[in-house]
């Protein structure tokens, strides 16, 4: 589903991807943990197409086309989704009212008609119990006054409401308490399946107790060092980053 071969990227002057390489298939879900300031949200963002970064080499192929010259929409209405780590506050404009528009963009681009307002509206009641949202939010401005729980249970409830092939999830654990990660996980897991694949991006091994990865990929310095599997994450979480720094010096 997803091949990256060799990415390097720069903001401005500085170098930030370094010989990225990381090849996801469909029904896989694949883990990058690594330091603060070592790539991680760069190349989340990357992948997206968010503007500001200049790709100095290597590909990217998302269901065998190269998609780096691809805009954010084009790569959306592909089947690629980004949860963000700070989800942004859209006033004026309600969770309803932008997932209609978000649907049927999608559908416009694969030549299917606008989503008819009853099955729109049983999918929303549908998709809402995923992640507990009440629905209260859906008619409120997107992420307007929501505590960080409930903006990013709001991203997993967009995700299932757009059915994405790949979803990247960067940071989504971060700030939340024990009972919305769970509850973000739980909705996580009810999407996954044999045809769609997650890109899970994370500090910390305590998310990957409920979402749980078939690999565990560790990044350093702008590229992947180390790939194993769940057992990699809790060998981490036990010796921290700076053995990953020492056995890169001694190999």
């Amino acid at each position: 589903m997803l091949e990256v071969k060799n990415l390097h990227a720069r903001i401005e002057e500085k170098e930030i991807l370094k010989g990225l390489n990381i090849k996801v298939k469909k029904g896989e879900v694949h883990a990058i943990m690594g330091p603060n300031g070592t790539g991680k949200s760069t190349f989340a963002s990357i992948l997206a197409g968010k503007d500001g970064y200049e790709i100095t080499k290597g590909e990217m192929l998302f269901e065998g086309q190269e998609i780096s010259e691809m805009d954010p929409s084009e790569r959306a209405h592909l089947g690629m989704f980004l949860a963000f780590q700070y989800p942004v506050e859209i006033p004026g404009v309600s969770t309803t009212n932008f997932m209609k528009a978000a649907i049927n963009e999608k559908r416009k681009a694969h030549g299917q008609a606008p989503i008819e307002a009853k099955a729109f509206l049983e999918m929303m009641k549908e998709k809402s119990k995923i992640v507990e949202l009440n629905k209260e939010f859906l008619t409120r401005s997107i992420n307007e006054g929501f505590s960080g729980g409930e903006k990013k249970r709001n991203e997993i409830f967009q995700m299932a409401m757009l059915e994405p092939k790949l979803c990247v999830l960067d940071e989504t654990d971060s700030g939340l308490d024990i009972d919305a990660l769970r509850i973000v996980a739980n909705g996580v897991n009810s999407l996954r399946n044999s045809e769609n694949a997650f890109l899970v991006i994370t500090h910390y091994q305590r998310l990957l107790d409920y979402i749980v990865p078939d690999f565990v990929h560790i990044m350093y310095d702008g590229k992947i060092v180390k790939t194993g599997d769940k057992s990699l994450a809790l060998e981490l979480e036990k010796k921290g980053y700076d053995w990953v720094k020492s056995e890169l010096a001694q190999g």
